[in-house]
């Protein structure tokens, strides 16, 4: 049975290639969602994308996760910076999830500079553009990743 794996778009997201261009890039949500899924298709993996402006609904769709996906790539957009709930959901999920920012949020202003959801997650990857969407489904197919130990 093939790997799945949920891609979630926080706040916002849904805006990409509509605003600010120069921070953010001019690559729409589903431009970076059919990147990524060509890529999944290249990895033999299943993908699904979920994106919402509400952090209960994104608490929600996280918590729904469990026991049906094998890795989150998770752009929280602004909840990552002071949503406990967020952080708690993907806890509570023991799902093994990626943070991924387009921009460089420790090049931003410093309140971005704080995330409260890597200390749940295995990894981050800001900077990079839309291509951290890809090097976190990469990295989600290693196997030496356990939701237990995050």
């Amino acid at each position: 049975m093939p790997k799945r794996v949920a891609v979630i778009h926080g706040p916002n997201l849904n805006m990409l290639g509509k605003r600010e261009i120069g921070i953010y890039g001019g690559q729409s949500m589903d431009d970076i969602n059919a990147d990524v899924e060509n890529e999944a298709e290249s990895l033999g993996v299943d993908v699904e994308f979920y994106q919402s402006n509400s952090e209960g609904e994104l608490c929600s769709y996280i918590q729904g996760c469990r026991n049906r996906v094998d890795g989150i790539v998770l752009n929280a957009g602004a909840y990552t910076h002071y949503s406990i709930a967020l952080r708690d959901a993907i806890a509570s999920a023991q799902v093994a999830a990626v943070e991924v920012h387009i921009s460089n949020i420790f090049k931003r202003e410093s309140f971005r500079h704080v995330s409260v959801l890597a200390p749940v997650c295995i990894g981050q990857i800001c900077g990079l553009g839309s291509h951290g969407y890809i090097l976190a489904l990469r990295a989600l197919m290693e196997e030496r990743f356990d939701p237990w130990q995050v």
